[in-house]
């Protein structure tokens, strides 16, 4: 299987898929435009839409939506005079006038009533324009678009180039597994501590039950959350070790289920900062080379050695569900 990012095929597919949803955004801003609505646009699962969508275009889907929105506020309030913010806030998507409001001081620094103040000023539209990729209602939409498409492609190239490479990638079938966990809801990102303590507690009630030395027992971290798309404080991980379906939990030890399906294994070696761009290569790069789409089921981290480390390193395999394009 190539892994060369000219080969264009699968990426174009992908890519495809990624426009139509850009599309589909654009000429429905004043929806609301749910995640589920968007992900079925796309093909893709609800429960791996977001990272699909940053690895290509590289923002988040609500970055992207709201980017768009405030230019198209931005466009309507310079060149249509007649228009009330409120107007101009329903027809762009945005609950009311105030929450027009709060975005245009948060991106151009004023509020839509001094930016309408300002439209004489072309050259302050020309930049609007030009930083958003977006125009007034006489621009050529399809020029427009091709430019946001082009700088989308170009910046997808430049993240998966300098992201973490698998040292290899196995399509492999996992068997329906009992795993108990120890559940955390916070920031996690490069807190070796952290993980170490999660470990440590889960350790603490598996080793008396002889949990750890079972043969074929493993340890893996479901992350429940997309971290781009949820606030820190809200993020949910789960510690996990493979048990027995009988085995009994209580008090901070849950238990829970994964199924059984196919799923794609890249095997890496990371260090605290590594984490992210792996799974970023694994879903931008080898999935659409690979001809997959995710499929709905959890990912997770597995840890085939939870001990050992080579110069600060873990050796990891990331486990991402998997059907064919």
């Amino acid at each position: 299987m190539t892994e060369n990012l000219s080969d264009k095929g699968l990426h174009v597919l992908y890519m495809s898929r990624i426009n139509e949803v850009m599309d589909y955004i654009e000429n429905n801003l004043s929806e609301p435009l749910t995640l589920e609505e968007l992900a079925n646009v796309a093909g893709f699962s609800k429960y791996h839409f977001h990272r699909i969508f940053y690895a290509f275009v590289g923002e988040t889907l609500s970055q992207f939506v709201w980017r768009l929105r405030i230019g198209k506020a931005a466009a309507l309030l310079a060149n249509d005079p007649k228009k009330t913010v409120v107007e101009v806030a329903d027809e762009c998507g945005f609950a009311n006038g105030s929450s027009l409001g709060r975005s245009f001081k948060k991106r151009f620094g004023m509020s839509p009533l001094e930016w309408k103040k300002k439209k004489s000023e072309d050259s302050n539209l020309g930049e609007c324009e030009s930083n958003l990729g977006m125009g007034d209602g006489n621009t050529d939409r399809s020029s427009s678009f091709s430019r946001l498409y082009n700088h989308s492609i170009d910046s997808y190239l430049r993240r998966m180039n300098m992201g973490k490479k698998a040292e290899r990638v196995e399509i492999m079938n996992f068997e329906e597994s009992a795993v108990a966990y120890v559940r955390y809801i916070g920031p996690y990102a490069g807190d070796e501590k952290l993980f170490e303590t999660l470990f440590n507690r889960l350790c603490s009630w598996a080793g008396p039950r002889g949990l750890i030395e079972r043969k074929g027992a493993q340890f893996l971290i479901i992350y429940h959350d997309n971290p781009e798309v949820t606030e820190d404080d809200k993020l949910r991980l789960s510690v996990c070790i493979t048990v027995p379906e009988d085995t009994k939990v209580e008090g901070e030890i849950g238990k829970m289920v994964i199924p059984a399906g196919e799923y794609a294994v890249a095997r890496f070696e990371l260090d605290a900062t590594e984490y992210a761009g792996a799974w970023d290569w694994v879903y931008g790069s080898w999935l659409p080379e690979g001809g997959y789409v995710p499929d709905d089921r959890p990912s997770f981290e597995l840890y085939p050695d939870v001990e050992s480390s080579v110069e600060g390193k873990k050796v990891v395999d990331i486990y991402i569900p998997i059907r064919n394009m």
